[in-house]
């Protein structure tokens, strides 16, 4: 059972963190709230998925965990994890670059 829970946080995870992040919501409502923000950290929170995605983690790390060593854990697998996914799905595949001297 643990396992589907997992699963469901870490997709739960990288849905929340790629709406924040990448998308303008239902009626442009995250587009607002980035705008609401403005400049600071907030603002430079939403446009890294990387760093929202521990912070996005969080909650769902305290779901699952039974005491804080597993939180930690499991933040950092649920976070970790959403990166992957995130790296798998991302549409600007470049090329690598190619460096001669």
């Amino acid at each position: 059972m643990l396992y589907f829970q997992f699963a469901v946080a870490l997709l739960a995870v990288w849905r929340i963190t790629h709406l924040l992040s990448k998308e303008d919501g239902p009626f442009d409502l995250i587009f607002n709230l980035r705008k609401k923000i403005g400049q600071g950290f907030f603002a430079t929170l939403l446009d890294c998925f990387y760093c929202l995605s521990i912070w996005t983690a969080i909650p769902f790390a305290i779901w699952l965990a039974s005491n804080f060593i597993e939180g930690i854990i499991y933040s950092l697998a649920l976070s970790g994890a959403a990166c992957v996914i995130e790296k798998l799905t991302n549409k600007q595949n470049k090329p690598p670059q190619y460096f001669e001297d």
